[in-house]
């Protein structure tokens, strides 16, 4: 008989497959055979190397996606389609009117998907879908509906769920139910023997909420709630109210007037910290762009840079930015501060501009500043062009002027140890994907300290981006990376406030650290 959710087995089986298929098993199994070899020989050796699998199999843990229940299934990865979840929530709306029960629509979306493939494979991310469906379903309840309902886009990959109808389902509850629905879909999933994290937003509506009480309605509620989710995310929770149509309509509205915006300097740089594990002090920062608009208060660049790039104006913003940011280094140097240099980062059109490394020269110099003080950023799609590519000689004539090439998300692209040497590249900038979790997994660690080896082997700088938490901080300097940055040492902030901070930050290192208490 199979299990289904229906089934009094099923919760058993669920826990039991969370636990036999979950990363910690590919840790535990050899200490498990070991002991067992240790504690009653060869035959319980063989009972471990046979039972396991046996236990996965019994759990469900092979079990095909088309084993989740539901209605009409996708012909590519076999799960429900969303009208089978449209009406499922259309039945649980009529219980809700005759039995005065409550339900809800979640809708899940599993962040950078198409960064994930990008970086591991679309085998890997089949894996990934199979892996996070399994896990969503093992959260869920009897009689609760889970289907898939594609992307707002492409590379997007969205999850719906519709809730059993209950009698005590508010507010605190459904979001408890989409905290424990959060929690399955990032668990990490084991590539290769590593464990892989991913971060997922989650939208949803109640259906004493929903604006018109259909199944349709909950859908659309709950994905723009998705929307406002992903625009504060990662890993964001947010229920439907109807502000947030509003909300979506503003933001919307903004978009078309960011070009403007570029043009009467509403849009400038501001300035993230970068700072030594060695010594503390700063020794860099990078220049970020924000809206400052009148009304609206800062902008982030999500909200304007789709714009931009549209109406073909991120050479402009690159302009902008990197006018700002030496101006900033002059004015750092005007007031007696040490700021080596000022981090840019140059897009693939910058980039492609022959006469790219003449305007960064004119600019520097009209500042009085050297090459040195500029750090250009670039990704390693760029790196991966052909010897004779303009972004390729730009890259190299801004390396012999004597600016600094740092790599940026390295680890996230396919970039050679001899493109390393051919760029000239000083310093690799670690993706946050390998930072996240640092502190306690130990496969981060492996994996960062690989990637600090190879450095140091090839003489690079290293800086971890990203960095969070103070234990992110201190795993990184234990593990020997030489610089950090991220929410963990700074936000960006506007020029006016780097001085206090950069004065505040030196003061605080020059104090000398208090060690025990005085007695009586």
């Amino acid at each position: 008989m199979a299990l289904r959710p229906g089934n009094s087995l099923f919760p058993l089986r669920t826990v039991l497959r969370r636990i036999l298929t979950g990363p910690q098993m590919l840790a535990f199994l050899p200490a498990l055979a070991l002991g067992a070899f240790w504690t009653a020989g060869e035959g319980a050796l063989v009972a471990v190397a046979l039972g396991t699998p046996l236990l996965v199999l019994l759990s469900g843990g092979f079990a095909p996606l088309s084993d989740i229940p539901g209605g009409p299934r996708d012909s590519t990865n076999g799960l429900p389609l969303g009208a089978a979840l449209e009406d499922h929530l259309e039945h649980a709306l009529m219980q809700t009117r005759h039995r005065g029960l409550k339900t809800a629509c979640l809708i899940l979306q599993i962040e950078e998907f198409d960064t994930f493939v990008t970086r591991h494979g679309l085998t890997a991310g089949d894996a990934l879908l199979e892996h996070c469906a399994r896990r969503i379903a093992g959260a869920l309840r009897s009689g609760d509906h889970l289907a898939w309902i594609g992307g707002a886009g492409p590379g997007a990959v969205r999850f719906g769920i519709g809730l059993r109808a209950i009698a005590n389902l508010d507010l605190e509850s459904a979001i408890q139910i989409a905290a424990r629905v959060q929690a399955a879909a990032e668990e990490p999933v084991v590539l290769d023997g590593t464990a892989v994290y991913v971060s997922a937003g989650i939208g949803f509506s109640l259906s004493n909420r929903c604006p018109d009480g259909t199944g349709q309605g909950m859908i659309q509620a709950a994905q723009v709630a998705l929307d406002e989710a992903l625009h504060h995310g990662p890993s964001a929770i947010r229920v439907y109210s109807p502000e947030m149509v509003r909300t979506g309509q503003t933001r919307q509205a903004v978009q078309h007037d960011a070009l403007s915006a570029l043009e009467n300097g509403q849009i400038v740089p501001w300035f993230q910290p970068q700072i030594s594990t060695d010594t503390g002090r700063v020794t860099g920062f990078e220049a970020l762009a924000r809206w400052v608009h009148p009304d609206r208060g800062v902008i982030p660049p999500p909200d304007f840079l789709a714009s931009l790039e549209q109406a073909g104006q991120m050479e402009r913003l690159g302009e902008v930015i990197l006018y700002g940011a030496l101006k900033a280094v002059a004015a750092w140097d005007a007031t007696g501060l040490q700021v080596p240099c000022v981090a840019v980062n140059f897009t693939g059109d910058e980039l492609h501009n022959p006469r790219l490394a003449d305007k960064i020269r004119w600019d520097i110099d009209r500042f009085e500043l050297t090459p040195d003080r500029l750090t250009v950023e670039v990704l390693e799609t760029v790196m991966v062009g052909p010897p004779d590519d303009t972004a390729t000689r730009n890259i190299t004539r801004l390396a012999e002027m004597g600016c600094r090439i740092d790599l940026d998300d390295f680890g996230t692209g396919n970039a050679s140890i001899a493109a390393l040497r051919r760029f000239a590249i000083e310093r690799i900038k670690i993706d946050r994907s390998f930072i996240t979790h640092v502190d306690e997994d130990a496969e981060q660690q492996r994996m960062v300290s690989a990637i600090l080896t190879m450095a140091e082997r090839l003489g690079l700088e290293t800086l971890a981006e990203g960095v969070e938490t103070a234990s992110e901080h201190a795993m990184l300097a234990q593990l020997g990376c030489r610089h950090v940055q991220g929410f963990g040492i700074a936000r960006p902030m506007p020029f006016e406030q780097t001085v206090e901070w950069i004065r505040d930050h030196e003061a605080k290192l020059a104090r000398p650290p208090v060690i025990g208490r005085k007695s009586g």
